[in-house]
């Protein structure tokens, strides 16, 4: 399970009114921020509060809601932040539409940090084991876009979700990852870097249909090739095949 981070931990505002009452609701709705996300928040925890504490003013001073809009609120180090919290009607999934489910949001974005990290993910199926077992929720996990009419939560959440939300590794849910395990050093250039984990990957994106030679040698080639891929899957382009981009080299639907 996830650590709790508690509305005072996080240094959250009062809200400025009273909550409607929540009893029961079919399931959960997915959430990201819509804006870029700094992907530098992976190795900053400091930086997830900060954001989380923005979203909150951007709900209650721009909106003119009575508190932050989501019902909990998770970040890449697999902490899940009491926002509205249980039984408590969230704001974020749209008029007519926030008594059918608790939503959850993942802090990443449209652009910067788009593909969400493995803590991340396991941090969404812990707040919805926990609204489950004490808010009494229903089984259904959808995205905020079910049922309204927005790009939210992404692509890279939304395919998650469609897949029938599987933790990553292949624990509690239908998919298991298809990647193999990361090989724990970052791929890039310069200067020339060799070695099998090179040749994995690269046979791997001329297998996605990238014109590039499996040939051990990670260089000028190898990271052009990263950058364009990083590019259509709308992460950071910086020509580096770390945690994410190795993932999504299997796992990202084939164009």
């Amino acid at each position: 399970m996830a650590d709790l981070v508690s509305r005072r931990d996080w240094n959250a505002r009062a809200p400025r009114g009273d909550y409607t009452q929540l009893d029961s609701t079919r399931g959960v709705k997915v959430h990201y921020t819509g804006g870029r996300v700094d992907p530098g928040i992976a190795g900053d925890h400091n930086g997830c509060v900060s954001l989380v504490q923005s979203i909150q003013r951007g709900h209650m001073d721009g909106n003119g809601w009575v508190d932050i809009g989501y019902s909990f609120v998770v970040c890449p180090h697999r902490k899940v932040f009491v926002g509205r919290g249980l039984h408590h009607l969230p704001a974020a999934n749209g008029a007519g539409l926030n008594a059918g489910h608790y939503a959850v949001l993942g802090l990443v974005g449209n652009a910067g940090l788009v593909q969400p990290p493995d803590g991340m993910l396991h941090g969404i199926l812990d707040a919805i084991d926990h609204v489950r077992e004490r808010g009494d929720a229903g089984k259904e996990i959808k995205g905020h876009r079910d049922g309204y009419a927005t790009d939210c939560p992404g692509e890279a959440l939304y395919a998650w979700v469609r897949r029938g939300a599987p933790r990553p590794g292949g624990g509690g849910g239908t998919t298991p990852p298809e990647a193999p395990s990361f090989p724990g050093r970052l791929l890039k250039y310069p200067p020339v870097m060799h070695g099998e984990d090179v040749r994995t990957w690269q046979a791997q994106m001329r297998r996605r249909g990238w014109e590039l030679e499996a040939d051990g040698a990670y260089g000028p080639g190898s990271r052009d090739v990263c950058r364009r891929f990083q590019r259509q899957q709308r992460v950071e382009a910086d020509g580096i095949v770390g945690p994410t981009t190795w993932r999504l080299s299997w796992e990202a639907p084939m164009p």
